[in-house]
């Protein structure tokens, strides 16, 4: 193993993760036959294969099971180590790591431009995941800081709210409810939904908002991505329960309206998450204290919504 390089090591502990050559490939801004060509190395260098095939899909070798903790391990004093170095360079020259839910990819861009516009030489790592991914990312301490909607109840994190997170039931421009005032909710009930899958952060906010009425709610298709819900919205094949900054273009647009249900926008929030024992770098901390100071005002700005 002495040959091995601490590349090879990420390669190998993304494919182990993700189950996927192919998404590993993605993850990492690779190509597949690249991430094969990086394992395959590896594999030679520990003079054991990492991984079986079975069918589609692959499996650690008991070989593999026992490098991907070793990796972690090193993975991690690595990046002990750059966080280290990190506290003398102060917030200039710093790497911002931050993660943020799927449907955060509609404004946190415009927050993160902001944020280095204000402190120059910053660099970043952001990525974008669905609420799985996310919650894995910070148990396996692989982001500073992670922002989403519902902060975890199985981890000993630190979790702010920082900006409110309205959630609308929003239906095409000619839907037979648009422009009316006050519609129960057991009435939007009967209605076809196009709801995000089960688990989704989506779904546990829609879960929450109705309770017990979930039962009685006419789901009529379940897609895993937002854009795609929106679509069919717009073609008029359901209504969905949408967070508003992801509607904000189609509603200035016209594509897209809010009917007006009782009780709603549910007002949630949005919060910044970092692990309890996490020593942020200066520059999270910088970019942690923007959020909870300046965020909800940019965020106002980027995605209006006329409530």
């Amino acid at each position: 193993m002495k040959h091995a390089t601490l590349r090879q090591l990420k390669i190998f502990e993304s494919v182990a993760r993700l189950n996927s050559f192919s998404r590993a490939a993605e993850e990492l801004h690779l190509t597949q036959p690249a991430v094969s060509t990086q394992v395959k190395k590896l594999e030679e260098h520990a003079g054991n294969p990492l991984f079986e095939q079975f069918g589609k899909k692959i499996y650690l070798t008991p070989a593999g099971t026992e490098l991907l903790e070793i990796s972690r391990s090193i993975i991690a004093q690595f990046e002990a180590a750059e966080h280290a170095m990190t506290q003398f360079r102060g917030v200039a020259g710093g790497k911002l790591n931050v993660s943020v839910i799927s449907a955060g990819d509609y404004f946190f861009p415009h927050l993160l431009v902001e944020f280095v516009r204000r402190h120059r030489d910053v660099s970043l790592n952001f990525t974008v995941h669905n609420r799985e991914e996310l919650l894995e990312r910070i148990a396996q301490n692989q982001t500073d800081l992670a922002v989403m909607v519902r902060p975890p109840t199985h981890l000993d994190t630190v979790n702010q709210a920082f900006a409110p997170h309205p959630y609308v039931i929003a239906a095409g421009a000619g839907h037979a409810l648009a422009g009316q005032r006050g519609i129960p909710r057991e009435r939007i009930a009967r209605e076809p939904f196009i709801v995000r899958e089960k688990g989704s952060d989506n779904w546990n906010s829609l879960e929450e908002t109705f309770g017990s009425d979930i039962v009685q709610l006419n789901v009529a298709m379940e897609i895993r991505s937002t854009e795609t819900i929106k679509q069919a919205v717009i073609a008029g094949m359901g209504v969905s329960f949408l967070s508003a900054h992801t509607i904000s273009k189609e509603l200035q647009s016209g594509s897209l309206v809010v009917l007006d249900v009782k009780d709603f926008p549910v007002m949630l929030n949005w919060y910044v998450v970092h692990r309890r024992s996490k020593r942020l770098p200066p520059v999270a901390q910088a970019f942690k204290d923007f959020l909870l100071v300046d965020a909800a005002g940019l965020m106002a700005q980027i995605v209006p919504f006329p409530v």
